[in-house]
């Protein structure tokens, strides 16, 4: 802890690390009932790692090998933080706010419309066909078995249920007769099939 004027006691992350290491490392965890420095080292340190005498001969090599772990992680920490601060320093001056992180703005340039007599290419236009909907049939046309009509968009329609060869009665479908392959002839059909049947009654 520092203390400072008109602020009080404060503190960074790189000053309380090896106070927090030490809190971790002597008190008891619920898994062992042990403190981790107590099965790493057989004992419970009472200074902070960066404290210890690396010539101490009762230190344990694992000990010895997570001190410099953590001081080359203290360390990083360090030249993190001094970046950052040098970084953030930079912020303010008039030399970076004129460049993006992302994108240069000194490389953004006005626009100019081209004249259309230099590119003629860009006066034609280019349309969009209509989408036509193909109708999907599951085989070729066997026969017309009855019509019907309709009313569609204030008009009187004639749809024909018709079926399909090598297909069920669940994959007949009511069609227009210009929607019917060769409808036509299948139209023809069935009415010479209708009037053969009122013929015999």
């Amino acid at each position: 802890m520092e203390y400072e004027k008109h602020k009080g006691y404060t503190h960074n992350g790189v000053t309380l690390l090896p106070a927090v290491q030490l809190a971790y490392n002597t008190r008891k965890h619920y898994t062992t009932g042990k403190s981790p420095s107590l099965v790493e080292k057989g004992w419970n340190s009472l200074f902070t790692e960066d404290h210890l005498n690396e010539n101490l001969l009762t230190i344990h090599l694992t000990a010895k090998i997570l001190h410099e772990m953590w001081k080359r992680e203290s360390d990083t920490a360090s030249k993190c933080i001094a970046e950052y601060k040098e970084y953030n320093k930079q912020r303010t001056t008039e030399e970076f706010s004129r460049k993006h992180p992302v994108f240069p703005v000194s490389l953004v340039k006005p626009y100019f419309q081209t004249g259309k007599d230099k590119l003629p290419c860009r006066n034609k236009t280019y349309t969009l066909l209509d989408i036509v909907e193909v109708e999907y049939y599951p085989g070729p046309v066997k026969r017309i078995i009855k019509a019907r009509k309709i009313r569609l968009n204030g008009k009187d329609k004639i749809q024909y249920l018709v079926r399909f060869k090598n297909q069920t009665a669940d994959k007949d479908k009511w069609l227009a007769e210009d929607s019917i392959p060769d409808g036509n002839l299948h139209v023809k059909i069935l009415r010479s099939y209708r009037r053969a049947e009122y013929s015999l009654q």
